[in-house]
């Protein structure tokens, strides 16, 4: 990976922290306890409930991935073999980075861990 790809891929961590950070302040509204004394019918607060626990989810995995990002951006600093397949030791593709910034691996050996 040259300077210039470098320096496009910290930028698009950059971005990416800052959208699953807002993500993250979005998914904490949304997982906030439901009121019981709401008067909504029993099939809403069923809906809600379910909406609720996908939030969750979601929230969760949100949490995970900015952890990620921030460990790859302090990584890619540190280490003069980033991008490279932590399995194989191959180049991991410049645009599989881009659309996966979090990647420590190529598609193939990703695909092997699934």
């Amino acid at each position: 990976m040259n300077h210039e790809e470098r320096r496009e891929l910290k930028e698009c961590i950059l971005s990416e922290i800052k959208t699953t950070t807002e993500n993250i302040s979005s998914l904490e509204e949304q997982v906030k306890p439901i009121a019981p004394d709401n008067a909504i019918g029993r099939l809403s607060r069923m809906e809600a409930i379910g909406a609720k626990s996908i939030n969750e989810a979601n929230l969760s995995n949100a949490r995970i991935k900015l952890e990620k990002l921030k460990n790859i951006l302090t990584d890619m600093d540190k280490d003069p073999d980033f991008g490279l397949c932590l399995e194989c030791g191959e180049n991991i593709p410049f645009k599989r980075l881009m659309l996966v910034p979090e990647s420590r691996m190529c598609v193939q050996c990703a695909g092997k861990h699934e």
